[in-house]
């Protein structure tokens, strides 16, 4: 039997008014991402606002009567400081240097016309490939994953509603006001049938008999608030020799990337990234000075497949490589590489 390791990635956690059907933005930490306002030009009489988090905090504004542009970043304790740009002709926002701190939901007013957008930044979320005991999950196919609420316990009015997929399916639900414990595992073409558990204390939730069909985005709305996991499921590693002093090439097995794609390269047990394509900034960034430097002037990325050969390999090069593609196809793959001397 091959085994299953799976990971989770823990990507954002923001308040949201009991609103779905926002737009999702994803980005890589350290880059920059534009909030489209899907405008071509502003008209005369135009007035555009944006306004960040839970509180509606104002971040900037164009004021086509008063002739005015302003950015407020100086609010929520400088986080938007140096960061906020605004296109004086279409109103959309760009903002850089993207940290976690920037992770949440952006709304944007056009005079009474309300757009929200939902910002997730990648990069704290981690891609963990465990081999052997080290306190994190590993697992075999077929065994079972928890996705923690990190509630110790929930309140009396408490409730809990599990979601799977591009489509927010509801899969599992706690209503403590109702005393009612709900799992739907029938739906989408029960592929959860007899595979779902609920803590009836903290609300998290377990899925038993793990298969690939179960990778994919799960959502946990808390009352007001909600969390996100991906599940990625890998079910194969895939082993690599090469001779020390020669070049070895991790192919993504790709033909083309699509636009909206985003590839991540991480290495060895910390899962450092070395490597990332982002399409839709388009930008390629090889990161060949993280580890003491070992992989410096040895890394290329082909822009086109996203695989990664490294040049002139040494035994420093002996270890896992993991890739991670996201947003638009959840997949991942483990390549263990060996170098060998003569």
């Amino acid at each position: 039997m091959k085994k299953m390791f799976l990971k989770l990635l823990l990507l954002c956690l923001w308040r949201l008014n009991g609103v779905f059907g926002v737009s999702g933005v994803y980005v890589m930490e350290g880059e920059s991402v534009s909030l489209n306002s899907d405008l071509t030009e502003m008209k005369d009489d135009d007035v555009i606002q944006w306004r960040f988090g839970y509180e509606n905090t104002l971040i900037a504004e164009i004021n086509k009567r008063a002739d005015r542009i302003t950015v407020y970043d100086d609010v929520l304790d400088g986080r938007f400081r140096d960061r906020l740009k605004l296109d004086n002709q279409t109103g959309s926002l760009t903002i850089t240097d993207t940290t976690t701190e920037h992770e949440g939901d952006y709304k944007l007013q056009i005079n009474s016309e309300i757009k929200r957008f939902i910002l997730i930044v990648f990069g704290v979320c981690v891609c963990v490939c465990v081999f052997g005991d080290s306190g994190l999950e590993s697992v075999m196919k077929g065994d079972s994953v928890s996705l923690n609420s990190d509630l110790t316990e929930m309140k009396d009015d408490g409730v809990i509603q599990w979601r799977f997929g591009e489509e927010n399916t509801v899969i599992a639900e706690i209503n403590v006001t109702a005393d009612r414990i709900t799992v739907y595992d029938d739906v989408l073409d029960g592929r959860f049938r007899d595979r779902l558990k609920l803590d009836n204390q903290t609300g998290s939730l377990t899925i038993t008999n793990i298969t690939t069909e179960h990778e994919g985005v799960y959502q946990l709305l808390i009352n007001r608030e909600i969390k996100c996991f991906i599940l990625f499921v890998i079910d194969e590693v895939k082993s690599v020799s090469v001779k020390e002093g020669d070049s070895v090439t991790l192919n993504s097995d790709l033909t083309e990337m699509k636009d909206g794609d985003v590839i991540q390269w991480r290495f060895g047990d910390e899962n450092t990234v070395i490597a990332v394509i982002n399409k839709p900034n388009d930008r390629i960034t090889v990161h060949d000075d993280v580890l003491d430097g070992r992989f410096r002037d040895r890394l290329k990325l082909d822009n086109q497949t996203g695989s990664l050969t490294i040049t002139n390999t040494t035994t420093e090069h002996d270890g896992d490589y993991k890739l991670l593609m996201f947003p638009g196809r959840l997949s991942s793959k483990v390549f263990r590489v060996s170098v060998y001397g003569e």
